[in-house]
């Protein structure tokens, strides 16, 4: 038997077990998959605001997605200091393509989730290869924030000139964070992602956490309170 010391006897003493044993029940599917989508550090970095994420995890992210018989056999990305984010893509039929540009816009708030990349050349060749291609980089870049999802060929990407813009709302919706709740609260709604900013050797992404306050009530009704 461990002899604990008063102070940990004194809170232990504070808390209702009974509504842990409840909320434990209540909360089981939803920790299971925050466990899954973030460790403590990814968690910080959000809370913080901010979320660094290296060019090689999300080349790794992106060579999951490649599947033999594609019209690529690799794309990879290269962020710049000068805040510009390179694209190579070594296609099936046309060898290497090279794109160069800015992401004007890497969103997700609620029901919008969606990118905005505008290349440097003034026409996009082949635009149903684009499609492909940026569709699979928006959502490794997401995937660091809400975690795997399952990849779609039918996610809506639009290009006009050299401004693609990517609507990658669905897909997250169908993810395990979109299509787990918490307190009737997806948990998809709880990562908001403001911007995505290329730096040398990644991209840093500016991030909040939206815990909604009857969520915290509920943290505060089970644990104790310092001073009571």
């Amino acid at each position: 038997m461990i002899d604990l010391p008063a102070h940990f006897q004194e809170q232990l003493a504070k808390i209702d077990w009974s509504k842990v044993q409840e909320k434990v029940a209540d909360y089981g599917p939803a920790l299971r998959v925050i466990k899954e989508t973030w460790d403590k550090e990814t968690l910080a970095e959000i809370s913080q605001g901010n979320l660094f994420v290296s060019d090689d995890v999300l080349n790794e992210a992106l060579a999951k997605n490649i599947k033999e018989g594609g019209p690529a056999k690799s794309v990879k990305l290269k962020s710049a200091a000068d805040g510009s984010l390179a694209i190579t893509v070594d296609t099936v039929k046309f060898g290497p393509v090279e794109l160069n540009g800015q992401v004007q816009e890497f969103v997700h708030n609620g029901d919008k989730s969606c990118m905005v990349y505008k290349v440097r050349q003034r026409n996009i060749p082949n635009h149903g290869l684009m499609s492909w291609v940026f569709s699979r980089v928006s959502l490794a870049m997401a995937q660091r924030m809400v975690g795997s999802v399952q990849l779609s060929e039918d996610v809506p990407v639009t290009i006009k000139h050299n401004t693609v813009t990517i609507d990658y709302s669905k897909v997250l919706a169908s993810s395990q964070l979109g299509r787990t709740m918490f307190h009737g609260h997806r948990l998809l709604d709880v990562v908001e992602i403001e911007k995505a900013v290329p730096k040398e050797g990644g991209i840093m992404f500016q991030t909040k956490l939206n815990v909604p306050d009857d969520v915290k009530d509920d943290l505060r009704a089970i644990l104790p309170q310092q001073g009571k």
